[in-house]
């Protein structure tokens, strides 16, 4: 089935939350991605479609020329099929058609399975942030500079 790739909008929160809840041990709350879609803050986030369900979704903070990548998230019963690499691709596209120059991002040292997705888009390990999840687990800073 085709996969669209489109800008989240407040509408898409209920859809989204059950993927977050789906992927994360520590997912982040309503409150925060209505906040996230607010406009107040610097971010652009993008959702990945198969018919009529959301099947993923993409987010990235824009700080003066840097993106910082909050989330990427595909709901388990989609995963394999490239919807990861297509919201990658998405945002670091729109980013640098909007002057952004470099990204980065953490990612839990454990997901190999990311850190080959991120390392298929340019991304390096850079750094380790000890116990920076919340179930103490070291995050890989990895950037990507154009």
């Amino acid at each position: 089935m085709r996969t669209e790739i489109r800008r989240m909008t407040s509408d898409d929160i209920d859809e989204v939350l059950v993927i977050e809840e789906s992927c994360f041990e520590d997912p982040w709350s309503r409150e925060a991605f209505e906040s996230e879609m607010s406009g107040l803050n610097p971010c652009v986030y993008f959702v990945a479609v198969q018919g009529d369900r959301l099947c993923g979704y993409m987010g990235i903070w824009h700080i003066l020329d840097e993106g910082h990548v909050t989330n990427v998230a595909v709901h388990p019963e989609y995963r394999g099929q490239g919807i990861g690499s297509k919201l990658v691709e998405t945002a670091v596209s729109d980013g640098i058609s909007k002057g952004l120059t470099a990204f980065t991002l953490e990612v839990r040292k454990s997901n190999e399975t990311a850190q080959g997705l991120y390392k298929k888009f340019g991304f390096e390990s850079v750094g380790i942030r000890k116990r920076y999840y919340a179930n103490n687990e070291d995050a890989l800073i990895m950037w990507h500079h154009i």
